[in-house]
């Protein structure tokens, strides 16, 4: 199965409460730090709304 994996590039502490839930939820905690998650269409939308958050890249 693909993965993506997924980096936490910009602080939330400024950002709405809802996408700092979402950065949460991914499973990010602290700056520059990388999780590798299953390439699903769940996982895309919440990396789409907090995109100025984060870096998305592909696995293969």
């Amino acid at each position: 199965m693909a993965t993506v994996r997924i980096t936490l590039v910009k602080s939330p502490i400024g950002a709405l409460p809802k996408h700092r839930k979402t950065v949460r939820a991914l499973g990010l905690r602290k700056l520059h730090q990388t999780v590798e998650k299953t390439d699903t269409s769940a996982i895309r939308g919440m990396a789409r709304a907090v995109n100025h958050l984060v870096k998305l890249e592909e696995v293969s």
